[in-house]
């Protein structure tokens, strides 16, 4: 077994999932803004810290996603964020993507820019004891879109990117994101997923990216968000698994899917679902930011000090998401 399949699995295993702490300076300032909070770089950590040293951070999750600022920082413990992750018993990761441009050719279309420079970046977030990373490519759907050259341009982008990771030593988390928002049905949102998942892979296969040593991280097949159709929460775990099970190699060993605009219900909800009926030999678990840390975010900015009680409400989310990942949810164990 090579070592990179082991990163991806001791992530993974147990019913663990990924804590998306990854927020760009931009979107964790609208976040902190959104409940009252100055976005300071003390205050952002200090947040982060309070779920990095919460205690379902050993049981729950397997994997953090950090940003550059926060792989860098210093924690209140005097030791390295990493380090900080590491001890906890749980693996430090980043984002080492820059971001989704505007396609040229595609104007109303995203693709996601980092590559240049990537590879001394990434020996740089190795040294700070990085076991993984992530990047995002997103697409749109609509009457005329994701375009071939979406489709194309982020696949090659995210086969690059995972190829120069794993040079690295490191787990590429690929994520190819087909967003929520529109006016799609389920079923559009199926094929065009399909469609997203296996160019992927057929640029990953092209790059001689080792398949055993990724983690997907793909959206659940879901009506778009402006759409009529209703679809029930059984429906929406049979697409994704038949979806999943015709697009991804065997050799993936885990698949992390993101909650995608989802409430923290929801994602728990539909990747309980997900697991109840999955006969696959994937792990399918959970890679969420907003879905894990709303609630929590919410009770700390009535009181930045209150360190237990934020711990005590992220705690929950993540054993409510790893018995989810399980498929040993219910309801009834919601507060």
């Amino acid at each position: 077994m090579s070592e990179l399949n082991n990163i991806a699995l001791k992530i993974l295993e147990n019913g663990k999932g990924i804590l998306a702490a990854d927020e760009s300076t931009g979107t964790m300032t609208k976040r902190l803004e959104s409940v009252n909070v100055p976005s300071t770089p003390q205050n952002r950590l200090l947040f982060r810290e309070t779920l990095f040293t919460a205690s379902s951070m050993n049981e729950c999750i397997g994997g953090v996603i950090l940003y550059d600022e926060t792989i860098k920082q210093i924690s209140s413990r005097k030791n390295k964020i990493p380090e900080l992750i590491s001890k906890i018993g749980s693996n430090p990761g980043i984002k080492v993507d820059t971001g989704a441009k505007v396609l040229s050719g595609s104007p109303d279309e995203k693709i996601t820019e980092g590559l240049d420079g990537l590879r001394e970046r990434l020996k740089e977030y190795y040294e700070l004891g990085a076991k993984f990373t992530k990047w995002r490519g997103v697409y749109i759907i609509s009457k005329n879109y994701p375009s071939k050259l979406s489709i194309e341009s982020n696949a090659h982008a995210l086969a690059r990117y995972s190829a120069l990771v794993q040079e690295c030593n490191m787990v590429p988390i690929v994520e190819p994101e087909v967003l929520m928002e529109g006016e799609h049905s389920a079923k559009e949102c199926y094929e065009k997923t399909s469609e997203v998942i296996k160019k992927c892979f057929e640029e990953l296969i092209l790059h001689k990216v080792d398949l055993k040593g990724i983690i997907l991280k793909p959206n659940m097949i879901l009506a778009g968000n402006k759409s009529k159709e209703k679809i029930s929460k059984e429906e929406v775990a049979k697409l994704t698994l038949q979806c999943l099970k015709s697009s991804v190699p065997s050799e993936v060993p885990g698949i992390a899917f993101l909650s995608g605009g989802q409430s923290e219900i929801e994602a728990t909800e539909n990747l309980n679902l997900i697991n109840k009926l999955n006969k696959t030999n994937f792990i399918m678990s959970y890679s969420y930011g907003r879905a894990l840390q709303q609630s929590a975010l919410k009770f700390w900015s009535k009181d930045l000090n209150n360190i237990e009680g934020t711990q005590k409400i992220f705690n929950h989310r993540a054993k409510m998401n790893t018995l989810a990942a399980q498929g040993k949810w219910s309801k009834e164990l919601e507060i």
